[in-house]
């Protein structure tokens, strides 16, 4: 057990509850919060040579920082990962300074490690199509062939994330011309629905061969209950073994193809973050550089260096 004060686990479920109720932090990023606040505290415990209380918190020095960076880097956390432990630590003792009324700026003025971002990797328009004819060739169960093809079609015509497409209800059938997608943190975007995603939900709805209400998931696993996201995983890994896809062709990248291929035929870049509901506009730009990375590579090949 970490040597945690009680005084400090209560400001820290505390915390938490507001983060929950407040700002609408899903189950996921709670327990995220709690790990990396927990490990944090626990380790300034240590160093300073047991547990204690909220006090001794407000004296955390810019050195007791850098010994938390060094010990977690070389407990073999890359600098991505302590970059995220690192903002649930500010986001914490922030709201506990204005609490207690203490200055936190040793711990607020600590930089992040810096880290290049991961750009998405989408399909191009002619592979993500290929996906989704071929996703409906990997079972015999012509109902679940249709299901399959249904999500992969919402994931790639309406930029879903799979938990969303997946947390579709009968009551969403058959689908409207547009989608009300309850996101992350509780974010509610308007999606418009695709004539071709709308004709696979209702190819997929007709072989079904389990009841539908409205309470019920709209997809279903082959014994009936909701379908889980590891059986898509799975069908997407077999077709692009066939199509020859790198192993980043995953149902996500499926999201990222619907965003790019906005963005290439001349997209907004703010109703293209509207659409994939990213809270911030940062997030999406994301896409503007992987546009600019494939017009480098059509530049390459069509300009190779001497």
């Amino acid at each position: 057990m970490t040597p945690i004060s009680p005084a400090c686990r209560d400001a820290l479920q505390t915390w938490l509850d507001g983060q929950k109720a407040l700002a609408g932090a899903s189950a996921n990023t709670i327990a995220a919060y709690r790990g990396d606040v927990t490990d944090f505290l626990g380790f300034m415990c240590l160093h300073h040579g047991g547990a204690q209380g909220l006090a001794a918190l407000q004296r955390i020095s810019v050195s007791d920082m850098r010994a938390w960076m060094a010990r977690t880097r070389s407990a073999g956390v890359g600098p991505r990962s302590l970059a995220r432990k690192l903002s649930a630590v500010k986001s914490f003792y922030r709201w506990l300074a204005e609490r207690e009324g203490f200055e936190p700026t040793a711990v607020l003025a600590t930089r992040a490690p810096r880290f290049r971002k991961k750009l998405p990797r989408p399909l191009d328009e002619q592979a993500a199509r290929a996906m989704i004819d071929t996703v409906e060739l990997q079972s015999r169960d012509s109902w679940v062939a249709a299901r399959d093809v249904a999500v992969v079609t919402l994931l790639y015509g309406c930029g879903l994330r799979i938990s969303e497409a997946l947390g579709l209800t009968g009551a969403d059938a058959p689908l409207p011309p547009t989608l009300r997608i309850v996101g992350k943190g509780g974010k509610e975007r308007v999606v418009p629905v695709l004539d071709a995603a709308r004709d696979a939900v209702s190819a997929y709805l007709r072989l079904c061969p389990h009841p539908m209400t409205a309470e019920t998931p709209l997809f279903r696993g082959v014994r009936g209950g909701a379908l889980n996201p590891r059986a898509i995983q799975e069908a997407m890994a077999k077709a692009r073994m066939q199509l020859g896809l790198p192993a980043t062709a995953t149902p996500h990248a499926m999201r990222h193809s619907f965003a790019t291929h906005l963005l290439e035929a001349g997209g907004d870049l703010r109703c293209i973050q509207e659409l994939l509901g990213h809270a911030s506009l940062s997030t999406t730009q994301t896409y503007t550089a992987v546009d600019t990375a494939r017009l480098l590579e059509v530049y390459d090949r069509a300009h190779p260096r001497a």
